[in-house]
């Protein structure tokens, strides 16, 4: 569902593919500062939280949601966040807070348009292809999203969030508020499962190729 026009969090422009990359350290002493001057209505503040978590907060939805709806998506995320804000305990903990509020949008995402439109794997493939290829359905990078998205969740999310937003295994523990062994785990088993995936999708091509 998109945000109403008058409820944008007007902090970037629109997220397109990427917004500029800040810095990569984790910065949790900065968070704590900002939290605390966001919680006394300094809008600065927020803005800067929503420049170093947005490509996170736009990873975690990637991997649960389709792609045409991600932004809006984005959007209600840091919405909800600005109005609950007074309820973190922990200012040190904005990262995992806020990717467990991304999680909850793209949970109530699903039960509000499960009754209406149900979601089938292939139609939610066929717009992950469309929006990160172009239109060229048989280019690579649809290819290695496809097989991305049939992953387990847990993989899923953390591959997005390296893959495709770019974030190195620090950055996801630090914004996501995972164990740095656990990020290297989810990547280390996802990439084995992804390289099996494309293996086994590249040699039905080539046969059909050949028949």
């Amino acid at each position: 569902m998109a945000s109403r026009p008058e409820d944008r969090v007007e902090l970037a422009p629109s997220l397109g593919r990427r917004p500029v990359k800040e810095d990569s350290s984790p910065g949790v002493s900065e968070d704590a500062m900002w939290v605390s001057a966001a919680r006394d209505g300094d809008r600065a503040a927020f803005g800067r939280l929503y420049h170093r978590y947005a490509r996170m907060v736009h990873g975690v939805l990637l991997s649960k949601v389709t792609v045409g709806d991600v932004d809006d998506l984005v959007q209600d995320v840091f919405l909800r966040a600005l109005r609950r804000l007074s309820t973190l305990r922990e200012t040190t903990s904005f990262g995992a807070w806020l990717a467990a509020i991304a999680r909850n949008v793209a949970n109530d995402y699903h039960r509000r348009s499960l009754p209406e439109e149900p979601l089938t794997d292939d139609a939610s493939d066929h717009e992950i292809q469309s929006g990160m290829s172009g239109g060229d359905q048989d280019g690579p990078a649809a290819e290695i999203l496809e097989a991305v998205m049939s992953l387990s969740e847990s993989y899923r999310e953390t591959l997005i969030l390296r893959l495709v937003e770019g974030m190195t295994g620090p950055e996801i523990a630090a914004r996501t508020g995972m164990t740095h062994g656990s990020v290297r785990v989810n990547l280390h088993r996802g990439m084995e499962q992804l390289r099996a995936k494309l293996s086994v999708s590249r040699a039905v091509g080539s046969e059909q190729e050949k028949s």
